[in-house]
């Protein structure tokens, strides 16, 4: 039912009817194809037009973890994360505004995205405690308290200067049992999001998304979008997610948002980095993903591939001579080979885990760009079925991907088992 309610809001590309897009004062959004649900777009924003979907790496402290910003420019990296509750807490987002915002402190000339400080309530529950006022933290570095509410995180947020700012939310784990806590949670988002709205100083510079909240309850959830596209935000996304919860109850909650926000709004799944993940909820709709997935694995020694992931530290890589991936053309697949890469991961040298990063950034940004040109070239459901074949050449495509193809009209006619 969602699938074909939203497949006959948005027609192909090439229908005579408009494609969806909306104008905000700080940022254009332009959905420029369209083949079933999933749709390929333009979002320009002040400091660069990203194109979507896209991955987002994440740099929490202002810095991707083993890439300059020059090599991000050079993998075509359009946007990049940094965290408000880890650059507040060092260096300070006093100290980055006296350096002309995040950008030029970290001397990234494209997109930038900063997150509330929201999603800390879930990866440091044990150092935080939640109020209608807002949330106080524990400095895991000092042990000093930080309050952290709507109007001091969007004044952060206005300090360092990004082109897109996330308003505080009240997330709660997708695995906690407790209903009344999604309820509660869910109605303070909303009035958190009207704290928000009223504290942004900078609205014709930055751009202020809403955070669908609700956990897995569909009525939550439903309230939540509808509470959220009533305040006219430039783009919103779909939070409380990747927190344990099972694949089948992640692809339909991110169906339902997909098909319940604005057409010509831009839709971001928070915390996705998974390779799978991306290209599921591209096909449902979905425009914008970050994680530290990619590069977080890759400091364990672990390349991403089109059949899964390699584990360079296996010690059938010792003496495989191939690259890491043959079809990938960065800097790492075209002048080291497994075998050089299983030497420096092995033993532990720092070398190991840039380029092993680097090609992981890579990877991410590929994957994207084949998802947005095969949708531009109206053959998505081809280049789904050929990486699903690639993936599980056995045929095990796993349950939860074959419903969300499903929901997403897109067969899996020979290759599933």
């Amino acid at each position: 039912m969602i699938g074909r309610r939203f497949h006959r809001v948005l027609m192909a590309s090439g229908s005579s009817q408009a494609l969806p897009s909306s104008d905000s004062p700080a940022l254009k959004f332009k959905v420029v194809a369209v083949q079933g649900r999933a749709r390929s777009s333009r979002m320009t924003l002040p400091h660069f037009t990203a194109h979507t979907p896209m991955f987002m790496p994440v740099g929490t402290q202002g810095s991707v973890k083993g890439l300059t910003t020059l090599q991000l420019e050079e993998l075509n990296c359009h946007v990049v994360l940094g965290n408000t509750y880890h650059l507040e807490n060092r260096p300070g987002s006093g100290l980055v505004a006296e350096m002309g915002g995040l950008h030029d402190f970290i001397n990234w000339p494209r997109g930038m995205l900063t997150d509330s400080g929201g999603f800390q309530m879930v990866s440091l529950l044990h150092l935080a405690e939640i109020t209608e006022e807002g949330v106080t933290f524990q400095s895991p570095v000092d042990g000093s308290s930080m309050l952290l509410t709507p109007e001091q995180s969007i004044a952060v947020q206005n300090r360092l200067g990004a082109d897109i700012i996330m308003a505080l939310d009240d997330v709660v784990p997708t695995t906690a049992n407790d209903p009344g806590r999604f309820e509660e949670a869910t109605h303070r988002t909303t009035r958190w999001i009207d704290r928000c709205i009223a504290a942004h100083s900078r609205p014709l510079e930055q751009n202020l998304f809403g955070i669908v909240q609700g956990g897995l309850d569909t009525g939550l959830r439903e309230l939540s979008m509808q509470q959220l596209v009533a305040r006219d935000l430039p783009g919103y996304a779909i939070g409380g997610l990747a927190g344990g919860e099972s694949k089948d109850d992640f692809w339909r909650v991110v169906s339902q948002c997909t098909a319940g926000l604005p057409p010509g709004k831009p839709r971001y799944v928070m915390g996705i980095g998974y390779p799978l993940d991306i290209v599921v909820c591209s096909a449902l709709g979905a425009d914008m993903y970050d994680s530290v997935y990619p590069t977080r694995t890759a400091r364990f020694g672990v390349a991403l591939v089109p059949e899964g992931v390699l584990k360079l530290k296996n010690a059938a890589n010792a003496r495989d001579f191939r690259p890491l991936d043959p079809s990938c053309s960065c800097m790492v697949c075209r002048r080291y080979s497994r075998a050089y890469l299983h030497n420096v991961v092995t033993r532990g040298i720092s070398t190991a885990a840039i380029l092993v990063t680097y090609h992981n950034v890579a990877y991410t940004q590929r994957l994207t760009r084949e998802i947005r040109t095969a949708i531009e070239e109206q053959r998505f459901p081809e280049w789904v079925r050929g990486y699903l074949k690639t993936m599980f050449p056995k045929g095990d495509v796993p349950g939860w991907v074959q419903d969300a193809m499903a929901a997403s009209d897109i067969s899996l006619e020979g290759v599933v088992a």
